[in-house]
């Protein structure tokens, strides 16, 4: 079946098949195996992802386009959005993190804004596995390749271990944009009449049908697919961007789409149907760099470097020049037509024809879902870190050793995370702040994610993923502006995934309703498995803030003598480091998000930093209590005693908490912001390095 219907289910090729009136040719049956994967479709998350609020005051522009733009004031916005990689990088890591950097890069010129800032969510399995670690360098080398050669700084970002990733790593690219309000590009802009330019770099054979191979669980067969990774050319790349904001600049765009995922196909087809009209291609006239490429292929290439460009068919002389003068290719490969219908035409014959409208509108699934009768995940327990349980000092400095804990500047000093000179705050800090010099204000970026709490409570896991981000933003003094994602998951065909998957979507946007922060774009990836287990749920996020001054709280910065202050109650063992790593497993279900105390949590924070009423703060996150000091103190080359410490203090995980170090001078001031708020002194920085318990 998966050989007659390229991966098509039964039900939807007899679908395509009583849509169209008769029997569809093999190239349309290709277009509808990519256009109708999950990739391109989304068939099984349509209805979760409308649980989204999508709407708010900042908000410019919501999913649906290439990016999401939020408002930042004086006529600028910021275009932001977050995809997955996952599957190419689990091939061939260098190339696949690349272009999946060059990708999201180009939704974001896509919407007309110019690329300022990259992050990047890396999940992978245990350093210490030879796989997993050639699977790290190969990803960190890839980013590090592409965005410095693009000149796109990259900012931040989270790098987590699981052993759940070992076989398919998770390799999640974000990026924002600047853009004036007035010059947004929307997709949905072209007209009949209108023709389609193809500028950039020539059409190989790389990334055919990748969109339906990321569709796909990774099974041996599947990981001999090279031909499906796509190849990224970084100096290509940054010539794209300039040349693509100057045709802009002189207002020769009338739409535009980024060639990603199903190629020439995806690009001309959405730009056509959000117009309402149909599109027909001339692929004699697409720049081959391969000979004897197949008309699907050439319709379904993924090769980077590539934008559809809908303009005037007067102005295509003032296009050309400008691309001849960045030196890239420019040719007119179609033209968008009144009939619902796309057509590829291939020396002189119509190898395809069906509505344009059928290859965006896809099948909708509802899988059979289940809750599990129980939810624990096992981990093997290493014997030579199983002590005695009253040793809090040693068990914390174990923690602290582990890969997940440990200093990630020899990933971050790969990154130019200068580039451009907008980062007032950048890799190895909770936050990244960016300085928009055009109207000189600051704009935060803040991403979060917890495989594991979703993994053993998927609703609250949800919630709390959001709400991590949204605490980071308010303890520096940011509030949020909205929020993109990227939900990675296994297979949607088992009931236990299902409902998981279901109860995590439910729980995020439970938490962006309650808290205020909408989701304006995002990414969904499933299959993420292979014949050796299935990752762990893991949505991340990455939320965009703005600031009421150009004051933010530093995260690292505390002084001697300060007093220590936790603001919060204490977390919970449940689902956190400390038990996956001295218990062997992971159990739930946590306590549910307290969204009155989130508001009041975030309101705090934020006239905590505005006031500069501490030296410095930092979330509770990963790892509790003791690892965010010993962050907090190991950058500062500090350390702290901290007084009547346990289990629960030390390495409780959950909630919206905060650790803050205040001057004398300034704890009364500190004190009456945080009143009605539980808080407490813990402890004091001292001038010897390291973690006293007292």
């Amino acid at each position: 079946m998966r050989e007659t219907f390229f991966g098509l289910r039964e039900e939807e090729y007899l679908q395509i098949k009583d849509a169209l009136g008769r029997e569809p040719k093999e190239t349309e049956l290709r277009l509808f195996s990519v256009m109708w994967s999950e990739h391109c479709s989304y068939k099984s998350t349509k209805d979760l992802l409308a649980l989204f609020p999508t709407k708010g005051e900042h908000v410019v522009q919501g999913p649906g386009e290439n990016a999401g733009i939020v408002d930042i004031g004086s006529g600028f916005g910021i275009a932001f959005k977050m995809e997955s990689h996952n599957h190419p990088s689990a091939i061939e890591p260098v190339q696949g993190a690349a272009t999946g950097v060059g990708g999201i890069i180009r939704d974001i010129l896509a919407v007309g804004a110019r690329p300022i800032a990259s992050m990047d969510c890396l999940f992978l399995g245990p350093p210490s596995d030879e796989r997993s670690n050639f699977l790290r360098e190969g990803v960190i080398k890839g980013i590090a390749n592409y965005a410095n050669c693009t000149s796109v700084p990259t900012v931040g970002g989270l790098t987590y271990y699981d052993p759940c990733y070992r076989e398919n790593p998770l390799v999640n690219a974000m990026c924002a944009g600047l853009l004036k309000l007035d010059k947004v590009i929307s997709s949905g802009a072209s007209k009949p009449g209108n023709v389609l330019i193809l500028l950039g770099s020539k059409t190989g054979r790389d990334g055919v049908a990748g969109a339906a191979f990321a569709s796909t669980q990774l099974d041996d067969a599947v990981k001999e697919s090279k031909p499906q990774v796509q190849v990224g050319d970084p100096f290509a790349g940054k010539v794209l961007i300039e040349c693509t904001l100057e045709i802009l600049d002189k207002g020769l765009i009338v739409s535009m789409q980024d060639m990603g995922a199903a190629g020439i196909t995806s690009s001309a087809v959405e730009l056509a149907a959000k117009a309402g009209a149909g599109a027909e291609i001339y692929l004699d006239n697409v720049p081959l760099r391969e000979k004897d490429m197949e008309p699907f292929e050439i319709a379904l290439s993924e090769s980077q470097e590539r934008m559809l460009l809908a303009i005037e068919e007067e102005n295509f002389d003032a296009v050309k020049a400008l691309a001849d003068k960045w030196n890239l290719e420019c040719e007119i490969i179609g033209k968008i037509i009144t009939e619902d219908k796309y057509v590829l035409k291939d020396k002189g014959k119509v190898v395809a024809n069906v509505p344009a409208s059928l290859l965006t509108s896809g099948p909708k699934i509802e899988w059979p879902k289940r809750k599990p009768a129980k939810v624990e995940v096992k981990y093997p327990k290493d014997e030579t870190i199983m002590l005695e349980r009253g040793d809090l000092s040693r068990l914390a400095n174990i923690l602290y050793s582990l890969p997940q804990f440990e200093d990630k500047s020899w990933i971050y000093e790969q990154f130019d995370y200068m580039a451009q000179s907008r980062t007032m705050l950048g890799p190895g800090n909770p936050v990244a702040i960016l300085y928009v010099k055009e109207i000189d204000e600051l704009v935060a970026l803040a991403v979060a994610s917890d495989p594991w709490r979703c993994a053993v409570d998927p609703f609250t896991g949800g919630a709390e993923t959001v709400a991590r981000a949204i605490r980071k933003l308010a303890v520096v003094g940011s509030y949020p502006l909205g929020m993109t994602d990227c939900l990675n998951f296994p297979s949607p065909e088992i009931p236990e995934n299902f409902w998981s998957m279901s109860e995590v979507v439910k729980g995020m946007a439970a938490a962006c309703r309650e808290i205020g922060c909408p989701i304006v774009s995002g990414n969904v990836s499933l299959y993420n498995e292979s014949p050796k287990g299935a990752i762990l749920p893991t949505p991340a996020v990455c939320a965009v803030g703005a600031f009421d001054s150009n004051t933010f709280l530093k995260s690292n910065d505390p002084d001697v003598s300060d007093k220590l202050f936790l603001a919060g109650k204490d977390g919970q063992l449940q689902a956190s480091a400390y038990q996956r790593i001295f218990e062997g497993k992971l159990t739930g279900p946590v306590e549910p998000l307290d969204f009155d105390a989130e508001r009041a949590f975030c309101e705090r924070a934020i006239k905590t930093a505005t006031l500069q009423a501490a030296s410095s703060g930092r979330c509770v996150g990963h790892g509790g209590l003791i690892i965010t000091l010993m962050r907090m103190t190991a950058k500062a080359e500090l350390g702290c005693e901290i007084k009547g410490a346990d289990e629960k203090l030390l390495f409780g995980e959950g909630g919206p908490r905060a650790i803050y170090s205040v001057p004398e001078a300034k704890t009364k001031e500190f004190l009456n912001i945080w009143k009605g708020y539980p808080i407490r002194e813990i402890g004091t920085v001292i001038n010897n390095k390291g973690i006293r318990l007292i």
